[in-house]
């Protein structure tokens, strides 16, 4: 895991901008955050170095694939033990479908994110593959009936607006450590 970093106010404005777009060359990036293309490459590398860059991808409409129902689905498992916990991960990393998968407090041990393209394929999730899992006591699903927001983007600090942050040739460097 990678420790947390200072950021300055090209680096903030520099994420920004790959946020909106992914595919912006050194160049584009550069002129948008007032660097050069080399500067813009640089800073690139290090925030990917660092973590705060895990990677590029395609941002791909469900709809267009023919993924229709979009679900969460909470699971309670059968027993807590590291053992059944385990099991009930590796099932879920074998799953396309599920998009993404959280431990969760309270009532409900893991909440799943799912995508398939008809109820028929919900019902088979969740009826021959979920429930009959050992791991698995309980699964209630919710279907999402209208999408109100969907990014990807992380809310960014505003840039600061004073001496080392506003030098272009200011390195990304560690997050002083929290006493």
């Amino acid at each position: 895991m990678h420790d947390a970093v200072e950021l300055d106010s090209f680096d903030l404005r520099l994420l920004a901008a790959l946020q909106r777009d992914g595919r912006l060359t050194n160049q584009q990036a550069g002129e948008q955050i007032g660097l050069s293309a080399s500067q813009c490459s640089r800073r690139r590398g290090a925030l990917e170095a660092a973590g705060v860059i895990q990677g590029y991808r395609a941002d791909l409409r469900p709809e267009a694939l023919g993924l229709r129902i979009l679900v969460f689905i909470q699971i309670t498992l059968s027993a807590h033990s590291g053992d059944n916990a385990q099991r009930f991960r590796e099932l879920v990393g074998r799953l396309e479908e599920v998009q993404e998968a959280y431990a969760m407090t309270g009532d409900t041990d893991y909440l799943l994110k799912a995508i398939v393209p008809e109820l028929k394929d919900l019902a088979t999730l969740v009826n021959d593959i979920l429930l009959p899992h050992e791991s698995v006591a309980r699964v209630r699903s919710s279907i999402v009936l209208e999408k109100l927001k969907a990014t990807g983007r992380l809310p960014l600090p505003p840039p600061r607006r004073h001496g080392a942050d506003t030098r272009a040739g200011t390195a990304l460097m560690p997050a002083p450590a929290r006493r």
